[in-house]
C-alpha cells in the first residue's frame, strides 16, 4: 500500500508517517509548496493507493487526479466532511477507520525490500525523482544523529525543516527514538520560530543557511544581542555556514553546540558531520579539519568533517590525483529511484557504491573535503574550474553578500568563467555599466578590484572570473534552499553586455 501525504507540518503528519510504516506501507510526502503540475507529476511517479491531505492543500484541486492516477483508491481529507464522487472515496479520518473494516482486502502491495518512505529530490535540474528509503537507513541515520549531535530525552526539538524533506524526516525520527519533546510549526518563519524557542525553552533545532540568516536578522532588527540560552544543539545542512553566520550564531546562541552536516536525499540525509562551535571547549571554533597534517599542501576545497560510523566513503579518480568523485555505500544508501528499483534477486556489484555527484578528496585525518559538483564543473581553456571554490574566495570580500559562478560558452576557451554577485548595503558598483552614480561615502567595487582580490587570495589565474555581473535580486533556489545554478546560467546567457575573454 502506497500513501501520498500532503499535510502541512503537524502532529497528525508524524502519526501518519509512523502508522503507515507500522502496517508495512510506504509514505510519499507531498511538498506543500509544489505547483499543481509538480504535484501531479510526483503522483504519477509514486502511483499511490491512498491520498491524505488537509485544507491547506485544497488549491491543488485533487479531483483532477482521478483520471491521471488510476491506482488511487482512497482520498482522505483531514478532519473535514467527506466528499464522495463516482470513482474515488473521500473520507475523514473517523470514516476511514470504519470504511477499512468493510473494504480493505488482502491484496495490498506491501513494501518491497523494507521500503519505508519515498522522498522526492528538490530537482535542481529536470523533474524530481522519488528516492526510496528503507527502514534500516532511517534507523542507522537516527542512531548517527543521536550519537554525534547528542539528542536525548531531555531535548525540546523545534521542527524548522519541512517533513517532506529527508533532513526534516530523519531528524524527527532521531528525536522520536531519543524520546524528546517535539514542537511543530506549520512552516518556518523567523518570528514564529523565535517565539516558539522562547515560549517552550527549545533546546535543539536544525537549519539551512537561509534559515539561520533569517533568525539572526530578526534578532538584529529587534536590537537583541543575545537570544535564547536554552538552545544547546543546532545542526546545519544543505550548504555550509559562512564565517559571518557562524560568528553571529555564536553570539545569539552562546550555549549551543553548532554542527554542520553534509549529505543528500539518496543517502538518507547526513554522510559527514563537523563541529563548528562547542561552548565546552577552550577555543571558539572547533574545526577538526584544522588538525590535518598536510593542511599546507591540501588541494582547494571545503572541509565537511568525518563520516558517520556506519558510512563508507571513498574517492574514485585516477592514480595521479587524490581528487575524484565522492562515493558512498552502507545501509544508509537508497534502495533506488521509485519506478527504477533493482530486482531483489540481482547480485551486488561495484554499483552498490552510490555516486554523490560531488568532487572532493579525503585528507590524512579522514576528513572529507568538497571541491564542487561534477555537473557544475566548468571546462575553461582545458582546465577544470569548480564554481564552489571560486565562490568561497569571493565570499571573503567584505562587500559581497552572495555570488554564483557559472561557465558560459566561449569560442576560444570553450567556457568562460563568469561571476554574478550581490553587493552588501553601502557598497556600489563602479564599472561603466553601472546605472547609478557613485556615492563617495560608500564603498566601491569593480571587476578589476575583484580580480585583484582573487589574485591576492592565491586563486589560480584560470579560475578568476573574466567578467562580473551585478545581480540585484535574490538568487533562485529550490524548495530546500539549494541554488538553481541552471536558472542563473540561463539569465546570464541572455545578458548582452559580456565582453570577450582576454587572458
Amino acid at each position: 500500500m502506497n500513501l501520498y501525504l500532503g499535510i502541512v507540518i503537524s502532529d497528525l503528519y508524524l502519526e501518519w508517517l509512523l502508522a503507515v510504516a507500522y502496517v508495512g506501507g510506504i509514505t510519499a510526502p507531498f511538498n506543500y509548496r509544489w505547483s499543481l503540475e509538480e504535484a501531479r507529476t510526483a503522483l504519477q511517479v509514486a502511483k499511490p493507493t491512498m491520498l491524505v491531505h488537509d485544507a491547506t492543500c485544497n488549491f491543488w484541486k485533487f479531483e483532477s487526479y482521478d483520471d491521471s492516477v488510476p491506482s488511487l483508491r482512497w482520498k482522505v481529507l483531514m478532519d473535514n466532511p467527506s466528499v464522495v464522487n463516482s470513482t474515488k472515496i473521500g473520507l475523514t479520518t473517523k470514516q476511514l477507520k470504519r470504511s477499512f473494516k468493510r473494504h480493505l482486502v488482502a491484496d495490498c502491495l506491501w513494501a518491497p525490500q523494507e521500503a519505508a518512505i519515498i522522498c522526492f529530490t528538490s530537482g535542481t535540474t529536470g523533474r524530481p525523482k522519488g528516492v526510496t528509503i528503507s527502514h534500516s537507513a532511517l534507523v542507522v541515520q537516527s542512531l548517527a544523529k543521536i550519537a554525534i549531535v547528542g539528542y536525548g530525552e531531555d531535548d525540546v526539538y523545534l521542527h524548522t525543516a519541512p517533513l517532506c524533506h529527508i533532513g526534516g524526516i530523519s531528524s524527527a525520527l532521531a528525536m522520536l527514538m531519543a524520546g524528546g519533546c517535539h514542537i511543530l510549526l506549520p512552516k518556518f518563519e523567523a518570528k514564529l520560530a523565535i517565539e516558539s524557542i522562547e515560549q517552550h525553552n527549545v533546546t535543539s533545532f536544525i537549519t539551512v543557511p537561509a534559515m539561520m540568516s533569517d533568525v539572526i536578522s530578526f534578532y538584529r532588527t529587534k536590537h537583541i544581542s543575545v537570544g535564547s540560552k536554552s538552545v544547546r544543539k543546532i545542526l546545519n545542512g544543505a550548504g555550509g555556514l559562512s564565517s559571518d553566520l557562524i560568528k553571529n550564531a555564536i553570539e545569539i546562541f552562546p550555549r549551543a553546540k553548532i554542527l554542520s552536516a553534509y549529505g543528500m536525499t539518496e543517502a538518507c540525509s547526513s554522510l559527514t558531520f563537523m563541529t563548528l562551535y562547542d561552548p565546552t571547549k577552550e577555543s571558539c571554533v572547533q574545526n577538526s579539519c584544522a588538525n590535518s597534517s598536510n593542511l599546507a599542501h591540501k588541494p582547494d576545497g571545503i572541509c565537511v568533517g568525518k563520516p558517520a560510523p556506519h558510512i563508507e566513503i571513498r574517492i574514485a579518480g585516477d592514480d595521479s590525483s587524490c581528487i575524484g568523485r565522492i562515493l558512498t555505500r552502507g545501509p544508509h544508501v537508497m534502495l533506488g529511484y521509485w519506478g527504477q528499483m533493482p530486482s531483489k534477486n540481482s547480485s551486488p556489484t561495484d554499483e552498490s557504491w552510490l555516486d554523490t555527484g560531488d568532487i572532493g578528496h579525503i585528507d590524512d585525518c579522514g576528513n572529507v573535503w568538497l571541491i564542487g559538483r561534477l555537473k557544475g564543473r566548468i571546462k575553461s581553456g582545458g582546465e577544470n574550474v569548480y564554481p564552489e571554490e571560486v565562490e568561497a574566495v569571493l565570499s571573503q570580500h567584505p562587500g559581497i553578500s552572495a555570488s554564483v559562478v557559472i561557465g558560459l560558452p566561449d569560442s576560444r576557451l570553450t567556457e568562460m568563467v563568469i561571476a554574478s554577485i550581490r553587493l552588501k548595503d553601502n557598497w556600489q558598483w563602479t564599472d561603466s555599466s553601472s546605472d547609478h552614480p557613485v556615492n563617495k561615502k560608500e564603498h566601491c567595487l569593480s571587476s578589476t578590484l575583484l580580480q585583484n582580490f582573487c589574485r591576492a587570495k592565491n586563486l589560480t589565474g584560470f579560475k578568476i572570473p573574466k567578467n562580473f555581473v551585478l545581480w540585484k535580486n535574490q538568487f533562485p533556489v529550490t524548495t530546500t534552499g539549494k541554488l538553481r545554478r541552471d536558472q542563473v546560467r540561463a539569465e546570464l546567457m541572455s545578458y548582452k553586455q559580456l565582453q570577450p575573454s582576454r587572458l
